[in-house]
């Protein structure tokens, strides 16, 4: 057994301060060498609660998630710790609430206004804590943490990068929506011809190849299914120069049933998944390797005037953007072969949690106290040992939402009214019950107006961040 020390943060809700979890790995870690875990993260972008197989839906066929949340945990009440890209992103990455690097990562970093900033070369993110313990790292995705050095993935611990810097690209070209060509390799632009997603598991499976004799971290953040729309047989759109800020869609034929677009994207994406298992497989890595999958934020129902029947939450109220349950309760698998059980778990879960139980699972003892919101979700997926209460917090822009065991408090508009929801007895959010029970609404918005003002001073504090 290791004892690896974390010192947490009152964000977290589950203590009233700053408190320090003391974490016992299992015996996996004190092994050493190509024999440590390897740890594969797979995320995707916009994906619905109600987009998989696994997660009910009837429409997308995705046999290799659906296989891969058979064989491990399955989170029915994970939480994006954001409802929209960026926010999560950092989270993720760093364990720690978004808003403690500042109130713009609320939302997604714009490529207009954004440009000259970015995740704060300061962070320490999960790839700088594991690049000292021995492992080769790579980001093979969508960053959107910041659109030039010092904010690319290389300056944030991150041996290798592929993919895009911005928000979203057009799957084939590689152009963002302001005309740019934005497809790297480093810290330099190296155009591609081919489909993201291919393109993506193909760099994935070369750097797997390449570092099968020493543990590595992956870290393969899709652009499927954001926007432009574009399955693989679906025509590219942006062309260099052009300016796509009012016609960022993709090319729609029908507006009003987007999700003919959504179900090729979707199974792309489950291809992807597939093959970077069989690869594992095939390399005789699977069975020392954790995969996660999840995704960043709830999908689209509508977008605009015109689009509809875009992607599915299930039964969820509301969708990205919002801080419904539709907006952040995303899918969230597990898969750890000969190690962690095939099971169903209803444990409240949150994107900061990744941090602590990677280096939990891996056994990379920081060399220093580490600050994290999170929890170490490995005695949950070795023993299926229940995680401790607290309390979570959404906030973007005016729209704010806490939640505490099965009772949650949102705030939509500046001015108005709150609502209260019991998510045990009502996931869709239709029973507002904050007139019923307003000591419980009392003290969730006192608890997030005290989460408010922690994480506001520690950005102040740490980055002068106003």
């Amino acid at each position: 057994m290791a004892d690896v020390e974390f010192r947490g943060r009152a964000g977290g809700g589950v203590f009233g301060g700053l408190f320090v979890v003391t974490l016992l790995v299992a015996g996996w870690v004190v092994c050493q060498g190509a024999e440590r875990l390897n740890v594969v993260l797979i995320v995707g972008d916009d994906l619905g609660y109600g987009d998989l197989g696994c997660y009910g839906s009837a429409v997308n066929e995705t046999p290799h998630i659906d296989a891969l949340a058979a064989e491990g945990v399955r989170f029915t009440d994970f939480h994006s710790a954001g409802p929209m890209c960026t926010p999560t992103r950092a989270a993720m990455l760093t364990g720690l609430y978004q808003q403690r690097f500042g109130p713009q990562f609320d939302g997604a970093l714009s490529g207009v206004h954004d440009r000259d900033t970015g995740l704060p070369p300061e962070a320490v993110t999960v790839a700088d804590w594991l690049k000292p313990a021995g492992y080769a790292t790579a980001c093979m995705g969508k960053w959107h943490l910041g659109y030039q050095a010092p904010w690319l993935p290389p300056d944030q611990g991150f041996d290798e990068w592929r993919g895009l810097s911005a928000g979203d690209g057009d799957h084939h070209t590689h152009i963002d929506r302001w005309g740019r060509e934005d497809w790297w390799h480093g810290h330099e632009l190296k155009m591609e011809k081919g489909y993201a997603a291919d393109l993506l598991t193909r760099h994935s499976i070369d750097f797997m190849e390449r570092h099968r004799d020493e543990p590595f971290f992956l870290y393969l953040p899709h652009l499927l299914i954001h926007f432009p729309w574009q399955g693989p047989d679906d025509p590219p759109h942006r062309q260099k120069g052009g300016d796509y800020g009012d016609d960022k869609w993709g090319i729609i034929p029908d507006p009003a049933h987007v999700s003919t677009h959504i179900k090729a994207m979707v199974e792309a994406l489950d291809r992807s998944v597939g093959e970077i298992v069989a690869a594992l497989d095939r390399l005789g890595l699977r069975e020392r390797t954790v995969v996660i999958f999840t995704s960043d934020n709830g999908g689209y129902l509508t977008y605009g005037a015109k689009f509809r029947d875009i992607s599915s939450n299930g039964p969820l109220r509301g969708q990205k953007g919002q801080v419904y349950e539709g907006g952040h309760r995303v899918p969230m698998i597990v898969s750890w072969p000969g190690h962690i059980a095939p099971s169903v778990t209803d444990e409240l879960g949150h994107s900061a949690d990744l941090l602590p139980t990677l280096i939990a699972l891996t056994g990379s003892e920081p060399s220093e106290e580490m600050e994290t919101d999170g929890v170490d979700l490995s005695p949950l997926l070795l023993r299926g040992e229940a995680l401790p209460e607290r309390k979570l917090f959404w906030r973007l822009g005016p729209r704010r939402a806490a939640r505490s065991g099965p009772w949650k408090y949102c705030l939509t508009k500046p001015k108005g009214k709150p609502e209260l929801y019991h998510l045990g007895n009502d996931l869709g959010e239709t029973t507002n019950l904050a007139e019923a029970e307003p000591d419980r609404v009392r003290e969730l918005a006192n608890a997030w107006e005290a989460w408010e003002a922690e994480v506001n001073a520690y950005a102040k504090e740490r980055y002068g961040a106003e």
